[in-house]
């Protein structure tokens, strides 16, 4: 893999994504709400805490955050996407918080002191950055003595069809090649031992991995496609490239494929994130 070409096409599909992450944030939230839970649970800010949120999008874990650690606490909604950035400093406005930073920043070389912070959040972040290795280092090295990691990733593609049966159609035509070993992705950090290698790796103390079960809702399957194509980052990078002919065969096959998963009431995908938490 070209690392530096991949972090520039990263980069142009987040900042190509960021105006439908803002209009989607309310469907966004209500599906990740228990995992923003368990992750704040688990970092278990105090009051006057600084708390560091990486990977933020429209912000909404660092917000959360926001309230926890009060006026005399700092948050710092950071993005590597001057788009994303944009987005969650508007949603920071709309609430009004005065105690949140919105900053650009790149979570593998970050533009931070040693010592720097009480406590990081990452959700669905790391498994999309070209060096996770490095970007948990960077974690570690921000992290003040004692302070706390608490991260979510995606567990594997049976538990998440929302993300593996596109992924799986993609594949099939010829557009993605297999998951490679090491390589960036929506599901790359399912393996639980190679998550739990890479914190240790990073100067962690051994990782707790807790499963969370989530529902992903849509009216239909246009619906779905909308949300694919919208903000689902990896999987637009994709189908932003196809001619328009084989753009609705892969729309076709994917709606095809998400029959068994309809009702009365529209598309219920389920998914089950991995919420993990260091010191």
């Amino acid at each position: 893999m070209d690392v530096d070409a991949y972090r520039r096409a990263s980069r142009e599909a987040w900042s190509a994504m960021a105006p439908g992450w803002d209009r989607r944030s309310a469907f966004f939230e209500r599906v990740a709400r228990p995992v923003t839970e368990l992750m704040l649970e688990r970092l278990a800010p105090d009051d006057g805490d600084t708390v560091l949120d990486l990977a933020t999008g429209a912000g909404a874990v660092g917000l959360a955050a926001a309230a926890v650690v009060g006026d005399a606490g700092r948050v710092l909604l950071t993005d590597f996407s001057q788009a994303m950035v944009d987005t969650a400093r508007r949603s920071a406005d709309r609430m009004g918080l005065r105690n949140v930073e919105c900053r650009l920043l790149d979570a593998e070389r970050m533009a931070l002191e040693d010592d720097a912070v009480d406590g990081v959040l990452c959700r669905w972040g790391y498994m999309l950055m070209a060096d996770p290795a490095a970007a948990l280092a960077e974690t570690r090295r921000v992290l003040r003595p004692g302070g706390r990691l608490a991260f979510a990733v995606f567990s594997g593609a049976e538990e998440n069809p929302w993300a593996g049966l596109p992924a799986a159609v993609l594949r099939e035509r010829g557009h993605m090649p297999p998951p490679g070993q090491g390589e960036p992705g929506i599901l790359a950090l399912a393996d639980r031992d190679l998550l739990r290698a890479l914190v240790i790796g990073a100067g962690f103390a051994a990782p707790r991995i807790t499963p969370v079960p989530l529902v992903w809702t849509f009216a239909d399957a246009g619906d779905y496609w909308d949300y694919l194509t919208d903000v689902a980052g990896a999987i637009a990078m994709v189908v932003a490239r196809l001619d328009e002919a084989e753009r609705v065969r892969v729309r076709d096959l994917i709606a095809e494929r998400t029959r068994p998963f309809q009702d009365d009431r529209g598309i219920a995908l389920p998914g089950v994130s991995l919420v993990a938490a260091a010191s």
